[in-house]
């Protein structure tokens, strides 16, 4: 357990179960990468008493045999072959029987590999869970996979006889930046906190991502390495990604691919428009579920009704390969190290910076000392047609305050000249217009470096400094 970062909620909610005086069922859920497996084996290691795990696209007769074969491991015995999933719980069962006292953690990972066509895997689990496991105080069943729409579907909005049956539930999320930080650091690393971002903006706190870069080279190089020589581990790494994740995922790509090209983001009708598909369940479904991974975002556009919902790409990997590699062709091996001062980096960095802002409100928040303040975030787009203005983040407060904030990325400190300045005087009467609000407006600033104190800058009421988002 000491070699987990962070965490901090996930193992404190484990030690309650590993304490409990009843059996659980743990499901975890959670993108490809992002280190479901690794938490889970090495908070419960010393109770874990079986662990298996399914084959990916193989049939029900390997799964099973797979199942057979681990079970002799750990019984020590030639377990004959089970013939089906009854059969292959009632032995688990019988073994699980045959242990000393204390917590039994049965692990099963990649979960909705063994549930194949025909199968009547989920009965057998069942049968496992009603018929026995739930009626004991000794059993942690821990379930997991990184199939979001079978462990949605199937288990955790299970309408048959695993209805509410799961006494916990854990979506694990990719790694904050202080998070991403500590484990950079504990792999040998001694980047600056704007090395740490580039990084973030990336990767997007995906531990295994991560775990990926070599100390012994710059950040650049490893980037060069991964993602733009071919052989490169992450130059193919989108094709694996969703397919993991979701089933028809052909329609999850399209979906995520046109959210790509419109940074501010797209309503419902649009992405139909853009995309091609129906507007029905079907895509109700795969916004929910794109939504509850992390990838996408839905906001509501500030004061405006519901119907005016918008939806955005936030996934930082997703962003990457869609404005990089999918599409361009070959690329020079030392891609990124070449555009590191260009115009194409800056444009790239400043609207990925925007969304790990989005990614750290909290951290904002705090920043700004209401913490302890009641408040309300959202998204706002002007409704006129012409001279409009956005802005990304409106924090709306208790204390009769809303904060507009403007997100920027630079090398150094960043300097509002007086065409930028016009521009945000036009987003604050344009919104005080459209929103008729008695609160008062705050123009916050969030940057990387901090603000170049002019004449201009004073139209700024308060700024926070990505060190404070960390």
């Amino acid at each position: 357990m000491k070699n987990i970062i962070g965490r901090i909620r996930e193992k404190k909610i484990f030690r309650q179960i590993l304490d409990s005086n009843r059996s659980e069922f743990v499901a975890v859920c959670g993108r490809r990468r992002v280190g479901k497996t690794y938490m889970i084996r090495e908070f419960f290691e010393k109770n874990i008493v079986f662990q298996m795990s399914g084959l990916s696209n193989r049939p029900t007769a390997e799964q099973l045999k797979n199942f057979t074969q681990t079970l002799s491991l750990y019984t020590g015995n030639d377990e004959e072959q089970s013939k089906d999933w009854l059969d292959a719980f009632f032995k688990l069962e019988k073994y699980l029987l045959s242990l000393k006292n204390g917590r039994k953690v049965v692990f099963l990972d990649e979960l909705p590999w063994l549930d194949t066509p025909n199968s009547n895997f989920i009965a057998g689990l069942e049968h496992f869970w009603n018929g026995w496991a739930s009626a004991r105080n000794d059993i942690v069943l821990v379930v997991c996979g990184s199939s979001t729409s079978w462990m949605m579907d199937s288990l955790i909005n299970n309408h048959g006889g695993l209805h509410n049956r799961i006494t916990h539930q854990f979506l694990l999320q990719p790694f904050n930046l202080q998070e991403t930080e500590e484990m950079l650091q504990a792999k040998g690393f001694r980047l600056s906190r704007y090395e740490v971002a580039e990084c973030y903006m990336i990767m997007g706190g995906i531990p295994f991502y991560i775990d990926l870069l070599d100390s012994t080279k710059s950040l650049a190089q490893n980037i060069d390495e991964l993602f733009f020589d071919p052989i490169g581990i992450m130059h193919n790494e989108f094709n694996n990604l969703y397919a993991a994740l979701f089933r028809n995922s052909d329609d999850y790509v399209r979906i995520v691919q046109v959210l790509s090209s419109c940074n501010q983001g797209l309503t419902r009708s649009d992405i139909v428009k853009k995309s091609g598909l129906k507007s029905g369940s079907a895509l109700t479904t795969i916004l929910k579920n794109l939504e509850y991974c992390g990838f996408i975002r839905s906001y509501t556009n500030y004061a405006y009704a519901k119907k005016d919902t918008l939806y955005q790409l936030i996934d930082f990997y997703t962003l990457f390969y869609f404005r990089f590699i999918h599409g361009k062709g070959f690329r020079d091996i030392k891609y990124w190290s070449t555009i590191q001062a260009s115009s194409e980096f800056y444009t790239w960095a400043g609207i990925s910076f925007e969304g790990l802002c989005l990614q750290h409100i909290e951290q904002i928040k705090k920043s700004l000392g209401i913490s302890g303040v009641l408040s309300n975030v959202y998204g706002w787009r002007s409704r006129k047609t012409s001279g409009g203005a956005q802005i990304d983040l409106v924090i709306d407060r208790n204390d009769q305050t809303i904060n507009l904030c403007e997100m920027k990325f630079s090398k150094g400190r960043f300097t509002i000249d007086k065409k930028y300045s016009a521009e945000l005087q036009n987003k604050i009467l344009t919104f005080e217009t459209e929103i008729k609000s008695n609160k008062s407006i705050q123009l916050t600033f969030v940057t990387t470096n901090g603000i170049e104190h002019n004449a201009h800058s004073r139209i700024v009421t308060n700024e926070v400094l990505m060190e404070e988002l960390f």
